[in-house]
């Protein structure tokens, strides 16, 4: 039987907390022009310039923060396992490798060891939930730019998004329900950020992105690929399957980088609320991560949890991502099964 290949493809992380390799890792990550979507010239002076010289002495702190002497970057750790863990899932009529988006393993490496193994029919599965140009769609293009100039196209397949698996919504769920969620005042989904920009452009019938109240609150037809609505509609299947009131959780984005407007509201600025409303302990999820890493270890429990204190907070607690849960290895192992 012709074994078959799976591609997994996470977001990236430096090869070491050191700031030249932090200085690498942004360096790639911001010049992707679907991460930052402007004209050629002026990302390349803004990255160049302005950003990754700035950045990179400040983000290799925060690396250093959360790497492990052993594991490393812990975005790396829990995908190493999820591959392993899938691989002896799925048996040996499968190759499964993993990939990072930007700096290693890389996905030119991991696609050719799958042709060198011969592989006549690949699944790519970008590890993001929900779907946006700047992390799917870079994947996609990716992929497809490597391939081009292969002689031999193998049969690929994408995963576009699985915002409402079912298996990795009832994982988030099991992860929060270790923290008892009664016991804290109120509950954030806290998703990762885009221009607002990105969604409008994702938008082809430009009649609803951003330009009428509520146009997130329900997943339809017209904008099932949006972004920004369908992290919200993962947020309200957790809440769905923790029983959550509507009035007892928020949801919004953080990690914004400039000053053009980004997805609302922010993260920041709700905590900033919530402890000005006499709240004292919060629970946030991160459902746009399937690994720990650094927008989650740090950006909530330090960053968020910090500002919280700051303002007559007492705690702030960060449900677990996915990272090797089994329920989490079900899933991929039924969309690879599935696909």
């Amino acid at each position: 039987m012709a074994k078959k290949g799976v591609l997994l493809v996470n977001l990236g992380t430096p090869d070491s907390p050191s700031t030249a390799d932090v200085r690498k890792y942004l360096d790639e990550f911001l010049m992707d022009p679907r991460v930052i979507d402007v004209n050629p010239v002026l990302r390349t002076f803004l990255v160049k310039t302005i950003i990754v010289p700035f950045r990179a002495p400040k983000s290799a702190k925060l690396y250093q923060a959360i790497w492990d002497k052993e594991t490393g970057s812990p975005l790396l750790h829990y995908s190493l396992l999820q591959q392993k863990m899938l691989q002896e899932r799925l048996g040996d009529n499968y190759v499964v490798e993993l990939a990072m988006r930007y700096q290693s393993p890389s996905i030119d490496s991991a696609l050719a060891r799958l042709k060198e193994a011969l592989i006549g029919d690949i699944l790519v599965i970008p590890l993001f939930p929900q779907y946006a140009s700047a992390s799917t769609g870079s994947v996609h293009e990716k992929v497809m730019r490597i391939v081009k100039d292969w002689q031999t196209v193998p049969q690929i397949t994408f995963i576009n998004s699985f915002h409402n698996d079912d298996l990795m919504i009832e994982t988030f769920a099991d992860n929060a329900r270790r923290h008892n969620p009664d016991n804290y005042d109120h509950i954030l989904f806290s998703f990762h950020g885009l221009p607002q920009r990105q969604l409008k452009k994702c938008d082809h019938t430009g009649s609803y992105c951003l330009q009428k109240a509520g146009c997130c609150d329900t997943l339809n037809d017209t904008n099932k690929l949006c972004y920004s609505a369908q992290s919200h509609d993962t947020a309200r299947l957790i809440a769905e399957k923790m029983n959550l009131p509507k009035e007892k959780y928020t949801v919004c984005f953080q990690s914004r980088l400039g000053s053009d407007p980004w997805v609302q509201p922010y993260t920041s600025e709700v905590v900033e609320h919530l402890a000005k409303e006499g709240k004292k302990r919060l629970l946030v999820f991160c459902p746009a991560f399937v690994s720990d890493c650094l927008e989650t270890v740090f950006e909530v429990t330090h960053e968020y949890g910090d500002e919280f204190k700051a303002l007559g907070g007492e705690h702030v607690q960060l449900v677990e991502s996915l990272n090797a849960e089994p329920k989490w290895i079900d899933a991929l192992e039924r969309m690879v099964k599935e696909n």
